[in-house]
């Protein structure tokens, strides 16, 4: 394999890729990342098991060259060692040379480096996916039901399937769901899909594709099978695998009534337990206090070594009992981060019922969250 190529757009793939390389495996060679040269162009490979990255630079584009293909080929290069020497060499076009016995050359002006590579045919095989029943999202689309959604999932792997968004098609409707049993957040946008849809995406992996969507404002293909999904933008496709179980019933979990209605400025009540947290983030439950009174809502938090902080937020609107609840600030923050809607909705059903999140305008955004238990 023998290839010069545009210094720029190859740091730009390498990155992609490498988003998907693990640091620790128990496979050596998935430290590496797979380059395969074709006369079409350089095809970039990383993966982690989880995630698998293929990023493609084309030999031309637009009546440009960009890759000068002398050999084709293909070889594993240690990922984390070809991206920090790549960025650092001095010119805009870089050589790259493997060789009979996997040792490598890369030459730029008058640096040369030498490193051993591994057989590209020991590197796993990418999923074999169909992509004729695909869908498409715009890609603005896609990052607010991951940004909306994957905040909420569950860090522990007592429930593995918590770690992970629910997707479901279902009336012409697609719904996206995480929780971590002490919260939910529940998406619903109109969607046709091509097939059916019914599946639980890791969480970690919407991060990283949240990441690699970047300012996109393509489409964004999307082809699921029974234990993979894959994201399909311009060169770069995106594989995740699934997470295998039974999601739980999420529509039972959210309270059908309300004893309490209250509006509040979204920015407004947001910025007040930010403060509030100050304290409450020193303590265990990270708890803070809301009580009602008949214009405002008294938010507050009490750590007896620290001190304590008081604030009050103007009602917009109330209707029902008066309400005195205590819950976990970062959950709150969080769920309100993700609301667009000046004014957010908050209805409650008793002190130790869950409570939910909405907005007068946009009901496709639910989230609910769990109150703790004060003495």
């Amino acid at each position: 394999m023998k290839f010069s190529i545009d210094r720029e757009r190859f740091i730009q793939s390498l990155n992609d890729s490498l988003r998907a390389v693990a640091s620790k495996t128990p496979m050596p060679i998935l430290t590496s990342l797979k380059l395969e040269l074709t006369y079409n162009g350089l095809k970039i490979v990383g993966s982690n098991s989880d995630i698998s990255i293929e990023s493609f630079i084309p030999a031309e584009e637009a009546g440009d060259e960009i890759i000068e293909v002398e050999k084709v080929g293909a070889i594993c290069l240690n990922a984390r060692l070809l991206s920090e020497i790549i960025r650092k060499l001095p010119k805009d076009t870089v050589s790259v040379e493997a060789q009979d016995n996997f040792q490598t050359v890369i030459k730029s002006g008058k640096s040369e480096f030498k490193i051993n590579g591994m057989d590209a045919d020991e590197y796993p095989r990418l999923p074999d996916i169909d992509q004729n029943n695909s869908n498409t999202m715009d890609a603005d689309l896609l990052k607010m039901l991951i940004r909306q959604t994957v905040y909420a999932v569950s860090h522990s792997e007592n429930r593995p399937i918590l770690t992970g968004v629910y997707w479901q098609v279902k009336d012409e409707n697609l719904i996206c769901a995480a929780t971590d049993s002490h919260r939910l957040s529940r998406k619903q946008i109109p969607f046709i899909s091509a097939e059916a849809i019914n599946a639980v995406i890791p969480g970690k992996s919407l991060d990283e594709l949240n990441k690699l969507i970047g300012d996109s404002t393509e489409q964004i293909e999307i082809c699921f099978t029974a234990n993979q999904v894959l994201f399909k933008l311009k060169n770069i496709l995106f594989y995740s695998r699934l997470l295998e179980g039974n999601y739980p019933d999420i529509d039972k979990l959210i309270p059908p009534d309300e004893t309490t209605t209250i509006k509040l400025n979204t920015r407004d009540l947001l910025q007040a337990i930010d403060r509030a947290s100050i304290l409450a983030k020193e303590t265990k439950t990270n708890t803070v206090k809301m009580i009602s009174t008949n214009d405002s809502i008294e938010i507050s938090s009490n750590t007896p070594e620290i001190g304590d902080v008081v604030e009050e937020v103007a009602i917009g609107e109330m209707d029902g009992e008066e309400i005195k609840i205590s819950f976990n600030a970062r959950f709150m923050i969080e769920a309100l981060r993700t609301v667009e809607d000046d004014d957010v909705l908050i209805r409650f059903t008793g002190t130790m019922r869950p409570f939910v999140l909405s907005t007068e305008h946009d009901h496709s955004l639910i989230q609910l969250i769990l109150p703790v238990r004060t003495v």
